[in-house]
């Protein structure tokens, strides 16, 4: 049995981290308890909900400052949850202090999940999002030519799929990507992925997200690159990226190939291993390793808005 070794500031908590293993029968129960209390928010930003697609129920929660003025770079986000947890309201307390500090408007997608919408379901409901904002930037006051993309986990894997689709379809260009621990290899073969006392996502887990996601495409040779981004054989004409993965986290190995593979194919990249850092390690806000790894992030993000003026 391969197990992973820990970071010496989340060895001695390890034990406090819940270890579910999530399946179909826990599944109803985990979304019932909301992924955890959401934190309480300043009256700083203004949170405005839109309806981009009736049909589907898609919904966009646009964040801006109260009293900004002007067209505003915007960075338009995707929550985690493997597929199949999670909503959009994750993403409130990140643009409550991101939207005054960076002078971005956000945007989070309330997409649908799985298993009860596969792929591309989901996928679709995010560029449904993405095309709204594009189309409605004057509206919300965006400017529609200084648009990034970022997502976390399975938000991070859509945000990977989300950079490929709108670099086929060609309707709404992107300026970069940055994707935290995202979740992008359905195959489940690299010896990080079959690591045993994985914490926050096993591999059992991940497995589960995976089935539901691509429901009767799981296992198959015919899984799209757009499902799971580690299948695309070109990653040319991609936004510039930004990936990070923690040396614990089941997605180690694919995360740090999709970095060399983007660099490899002409995408100015950055990647960040944080050794011994478990999925989601920015959840222990006390530690130094997530502080690190959440202040890395922002860093990048800042050149990123300064590079585009």
């Amino acid at each position: 049995m391969a197990t992973v070794s820990l970071h010496e500031e989340i060895e001695p908590i390890k034990e406090m981290v819940p270890f579910a293993v999530i399946n179909a029968e826990n599944l109803p129960e985990l979304r019932a308890g909301r992924l955890g209390e959401l934190p309480e928010l300043s009256d700083v930003v203004e949170r405005t909900d839109h309806v981009v697609d009736e049909a589907n129920g898609v919904v966009v929660r646009v964040h801006r400052s109260a009293g900004a003025e002007g067209d505003l770079p915007c960075v338009y986000s995707i929550h985690g949850g493997g597929y199949i947890l999670g909503s959009y309201e994750m993403d409130d307390a990140k643009f409550d202090r991101w939207c005054p500090e960076y002078g971005i408007v956000g945007v989070s997608v309330e997409y649908r999940l799985a298993p009860e919408t596969p792929y591309p379901g989901p996928l679709e409901d995010c560029y449904a999002g993405l095309r709204w904002t594009y189309d409605n930037a004057a509206e919300i006051g965006i400017d529609r030519n200084k648009i990034g993309i970022t997502g976390v986990s399975a938000g991070g894997g859509l945000c990977a799929a989300l950079a490929l689709l709108a670099r086929d379809r060609g309707e709404v260009p992107l300026q970069f990507q940055l994707l935290d621990c995202p979740m992008i290899d359905d195959r489940q073969i690299t010896p990080s992925s079959q690591l045993d006392e994985l914490l926050v996502w096993s591999r059992e887990s991940n497995a589960f997200g995976w089935q539901c996601y691509l429901g009767d495409l799981y296992g198959s040779d015919d899984v799209p690159y757009t499902a799971a981004p580690s299948r695309a054989e070109d990653l040319s004409g991609l936004p510039d990226a930004y990936v990070c993965i923690g040396g614990a986290d089941g997605f180690r190995d694919e995360d740090i190939t999709y970095a060399m593979r983007l660099y490899g194919a002409g995408v100015p990249t950055e990647l960040h291993v944080y050794p011994g850092a478990p999925h989601g390690v920015a959840l222990f806000a006390h530690l130094q390793v997530a502080q690190r790894y959440s202040a890395d992030q922002e860093d990048w993000l800042r050149r990123q808005l300064e590079r585009l003026g």
